[in-house]
């Protein structure tokens, strides 16, 4: 019984361990593309982090495997190696790819219907939430809730008494 339990617990961490592995960013950092200076290759990374895929388009270029996002990666460290601070580096990225690059782009003119869409979006469900649930309802005249006139009703009056005699 207790050899079975041991293996149970051995099973179990297994699968925590994988399943804290599979939710561990991908890098697709190739041993060649790093830098022998750590602090270079850390601002790497971190600019690297905040540029998009062209081709995946819903990963950094450090999380692709695509080989347009290599050579990014790879037009990123050679940049800094030649002295371009980060944003020198982002902005020549930029000034290539156009904004579209960026993971988070910056709020402007352009971009400010991308900014605002979310906030649009919610604002929309609410309105419709409210009207089909919270808001009170005005009662609608139908043809069973309606008033009749004196002229109609001494009609009805008259038509059941003459079905009551039949």
């Amino acid at each position: 019984m207790r050899d079975l339990m041991r293996r149970a617990a051995s099973h179990l961490a297994w699968i925590v361990l994988g399943l804290f592995a599979a939710g561990a960013p991908a890098h697709a950092v190739t041993p060649q593309e790093i830098l022998p200076d750590k602090a270079l290759e850390q601002r790497a990374r971190e600019i690297s982090g905040g540029l998009r895929c062209l081709v995946c388009q819903n990963q950094s270029i450090d999380d692709s495997d695509a080989p347009l996002a290599h050579d990014l990666r790879i037009l990123v460290r050679e940049r800094l190696e030649a002295g371009d601070t980060d944003q020198q580096v982002r902005d020549f990225v930029v000034a290539r790819y156009g904004e579209f690059v960026l993971l988070k782009p910056p709020f402007s003119a352009e971009t400010l219907l991308l900014w605002l869409m979310p906030l649009l979006a919610l604002g929309g469900a609410v309105w419709i939430l409210w009207n089909a649930f919270g808001a009170p309802r005005k009662a609608e005249a139908t043809p069973s809730t309606a008033r009749l006139s004196a002229e109609e009703q001494a009609a009805l009056d008259a038509l059941l008494k003459s079905d009551a005699k039949e």
